[in-house]
């Protein structure tokens, strides 16, 4: 635990030390990156099987043995912080972990793809862990005992004897990771045409980038994905000093930071693989190589650790020290108060006028048959400072309603559920992707669209009441319709009359008028134009199940807009004032904290909580309060419900309080739950109040936990 707090404490003096002049600190925080590494060790220690040189739990699985890598950074990195540095026994660990994976090849040095599962997926030469098994065995080879040394060449070699193949391929994500150990097998066996042809990938993938910064993979970006082709370049670049990447890797990282959000998340509406998730991508090694991707990076381990509260993993900690460059940094737009961020030629807008980021995509194409492209049919994302992303967060298929805009019957499109095979762009009386798009940045933004021979529009503007008004507009009587999917934010709303509806597997459609003309949302207050409708549940086709089924927590609860009567409608959305507490509010995402070791902890914009994860009975979270009158008070806690959210009890200074809290619900509900722990006296001086983890409920699926507030009421 002090190392982790000796870390936390490095990574805070890293972030937080700008200069006079606005500057941003220097990539990288080496103190905070050794101390990660230093700290994880010993729990991929613990997974490790001597009898059979693997890694991790049943079933075994050949990314088990990406554990070396980092096992090798510690052998090899000479810190005094570092106490593996040339240890005999990590050493030992780290040859048997190879010689598990040559037991495991077959003839043509692939591993059976499988996963935690048990599912199988065929054989393949596994991208991830060769890199990582190529990277160890540059750090550690000369050091290897000399029959497992020649046991790791013969795997290795027979490995990449197959992977050199895909080298003469088409550029993809997959191909250049393995383009990348390619290159380092090349270094290290000394075989210069591997390096030629590694090489030749590499100027072909650059020169497949867009110029504003990604790559596709049908059209427009892909932004989870793209961060396998930095990493591949990123560490590409450490082995070859090959200058063609450098520009490519500084477009990437100008992209990435252009559509970062202010919590560390990015903007979905223009991707057309993935949906919105409120995870932070922390980057890798390709970011370190440029200004704009170090400020990425500083800002990015800042908000995935907590502020500090908990360590990077031990691989990401081990590239960094490994192969990372350094460097003075800049910061991302989403930092700034107001601005506007343009991709491509006006492709998409992102303007932030804070605590409002909103964003625009222009990227029109027909919606592809293949299951995993996505349409691109929810153009607009909001995003809120406090909430999160409330509106947009993506594109999936079979479902209209998620559509911007929609001209025909939209009721034509929809996903049979079980349906393994759906026609993903039927021949029907629809239209829900746009055929053309074009955005202008003067004065407030407007994204035009054209469906066909009906041309629409859609706008933000904030008002002088810190409200964001979206307007919508098309010509009436043309079969337009416009939606506005709201992310699910809670299993139930409270309507403008004071009613309380819940969000269930039953089908809802609420007019603006039965509804008092609008609703609160959890946090969230939505006013909706007269003969606009609420509707309810609008699903996600999920592209990662056969049959497409989904959570309900993946739908969208959305405002419809006809435009039979007139050709504009008004949607406004803005933040609940919050009632105050009477008593001593504390923001659980704002107070000091502690964790155990093996958890970790992130703040939840879109929820306003603080996150506990990979927790056990005994895990726990310790929050230090501020300075407090003595006196008597009722200790409340405001939890977050979930069906993976585990039972905890409160200590006061260690002591226990009240009974267990189950924070277990069908779903996911982020009202927030005040829940007492009875009344305690305290007195002057520092106090602390803990979360432990004590058991489940057995209908939960896991024991995390997360809290919004902390109150204590007078007595």
């Amino acid at each position: 635990m002090e190392k982790l707090i000796l870390a936390a404490v490095c990574l805070s003096v890293a972030v937080s030390c700008v200069s006079a002049d606005g500057a941003w600190p220097q990539w990288p925080p080496t103190d905070y990156l050794v101390g990660s590494l230093v700290e994880r060790i010993p729990a991929i220690t613990k997974s490790y099987h001597s009898e059979t040189g693997r890694f991790g739990t049943e079933p075994w699985i050949c990314s088990d043995q990406n554990k070396i890598f980092p096992l090798a950074v510690a052998w090899a990195l000479e810190d005094d912080a570092n106490p593996y540095y040339h240890s005999d026994e990590i050493l030992a660990m780290i040859a048997k972990g190879g010689e598990a994976l040559v037991d495991d090849q077959d003839a043509d040095g692939k591993w059976i793809f499988r996963k935690k599962d048990n599912s199988t997926w065929g054989q393949i030469h596994m991208p991830w862990t060769y890199s990582r098994w190529i990277r160890a065995y540059a750090l550690v080879r000369e050091a290897l005992p000399e029959a497992s040394r020649e046991k790791w060449e013969r795997g290795l070699l027979l490995g990449f004897e197959g992977i050199r193949r895909y080298a003469d391929g088409g550029v993809h994500n997959i191909p250049t990771h393995h383009a990348m150990s390619l290159y380092i097998a090349g270094v290290c066996f000394e075989n210069e045409e591997w390096k030629s042809a590694a090489t030749a990938f590499m100027a072909r993938a650059v020169e497949k980038q867009d110029p504003a910064g990604f790559w596709s993979e049908n059209f427009g970006p892909v932004v989870g994905y793209n961060f396998v082709y930095v990493e591949a370049l990123g560490i590409y670049y450490q082995f070859s000093q090959d200058p063609v990447v450098l520009e490519a890797l500084k477009r990437a990282a100008n992209f990435h930071a252009s559509v970062l959000l202010p919590n560390g998340s990015s903007v979905a509406c223009i991707d057309e693989r993935q949906l919105y998730h409120s995870g932070v991508a922390k980057g890798n090694v390709g970011f370190s190589w440029t200004p704009e991707g170090r400020g990425f990076l500083l800002k990015q381990v800042w908000n995935s650790s907590g502020g500090g509260a908990s360590t990077v993993d031990a691989e990401y900690a081990a590239a960094m020290l490994m192969y990372g460059g350094q460097g003075d940094s800049t910061a991302p737009a989403s930092d700034t108060d107001e601005g506007t961020v343009v991709l491509g030629a006006n492709d998409a807008v992102i303007r932030r006028t804070k605590p409002w980021q909103w964003a625009l995509s222009g990227y029109a194409t027909p919606p592809p048959k293949s299951r995993w492209i996505q349409d691109r049919h929810n153009l607009v994302d909001v995003y809120h400072d406090e909430l999160g992303m409330v509106i947009g967060g993506g594109n999936c298929k079979l479902q209209p309603y998620w559509s911007t805009f929609t001209v025909g019957d939209p009721t034509l499109l929809f996903h049979t559920p079980g349906d393994e095979a759906p026609d993903f762009a039927p021949d029907i009386d629809l239209q829900w992707t746009p055929s053309a798009a074009s955005i202008s940045t003067e004065g407030e933004a407007v994204m035009a669209l054209t469906y066909g021979e009906v041309e629409v529009s859609v706008s933000a503007q904030v008002g002088e009441d810190g409200s964001l008004a979206l307007t919508y507009r098309a010509p009436r009587g043309q079969r337009a319709e416009g939606h506005v999917p709201l992310l699910y934010r809670s299993q139930r709303l409270t309507d403008a009359n004071g009613q309380v509806w819940r969000l269930t597997e039953e089908d809802r459609r609420l007019s603006a008028e039965e509804l008092g003309g609008g609703f609160v949302y959890r946090d969230l207050q939505v006013t909706m134009p007269a003969g606009s409708e609420l509707m309810w549940p609008a699903r996600h086709h999920n592209q990662y199940a056969k049959d497409g089924h989904s959570s309900l927590g993946h739908a969208k609860l959305v405002v419809v807009l006809p435009f039979e009567a007139t050709d504009e409608r008004v949607v406004t959305v803005a933040r609940v004032a919050e009632e105050p507490f009477d008593g001593i509010a504390l923001d659980a995402c704002e107070l000091p904290i502690e964790i155990s070791e093996g958890s970790y902890t992130k703040v939840l914009d879109g929820l306003q909580s603080r996150f506990l994860g990979k927790n056990e009975p005994g895990s726990f979270i310790r929050f230090t309060l501020p300075e407090i009158e003595p006196g008597r008070y009722e200790i409340i806690g405001d939890f977050v419900l979930a069906d993976v959210y585990g039972i905890v009890r409160v200590l006061l200074d260690g002591e226990p309080v009240g009974e267990p809290f189950d924070a277990y619900c069908e779903g996911v509900d982020g009202e927030g739950y005040e829940a007492s722990f009875g009344e305690a006296e305290i007195g002057a001086g520092e106090h602390t109040l803990t979360l432990e983890i004590v058991g489940t409920n057995e209908k939960a699926k896991n024991t995390m936990i997360s809290i919004k507030r902390w109150l204590l009421r007078r007595k």
